[in-house]
């Protein structure tokens, strides 16, 4: 399943301070917000954004297992940005139970690339699996 994603684009910078809520030199608040926002618009039940430590957190409302996407800047490039969707495998445990995750998983994806490809100002997007992201040479 393809759950990660770049692109580039100076509609997302850092909000004053941004850093102190998560690590320094990370930031994707607006980038958050604005997922956030317009995955409500296209229908998909999303929270408002949390801090994390790499980074920033929009829950998706899904009662069968934890659904969530992860944004902040992707130091690749000046002005990038990398969203993963999670779980970003075709199935998760729960109670010794294998729960598929692939039709939700990809609602939120197709939502998401939806999203990103309709704002003129976020270019280059390029969609990987988790493996493909975490082995680019391979």
């Amino acid at each position: 399943m393809k759950t990660h994603v770049e692109f580039c684009s100076d509609k997302f910078p850092a909000y004053p301070g941004e850093d102190e809520e998560v690590n320094p030199g990370i930031w994707g608040k607006r980038l958050a917000e604005f997922i956030s926002a317009g995955l409500r618009s296209r229908g998909i039940a999303a929270r408002e954004p949390g801090a994390e430590d790499w980074g920033w957190m929009v829950e998706i409302e899904n009662e069968a297992f934890p659904l969530w996407i992860g944004c902040a800047n992707y130091e690749e490039y000046p002005d990038g940005f990398l969203c993963f969707v999670e779980p970003s495998k075709p199935f998760v445990r729960r109670f010794f139970r294998k729960i598929p995750t692939e039709a939700q998983v990809q609602a939120v994806t197709q939502a998401l690339d939806s999203l990103l490809s309709s704002e003129p100002s976020i270019r280059d997007i390029r969609w990987w699996t988790e493996e493909e992201f975490n082995s680019p040479g391979a």
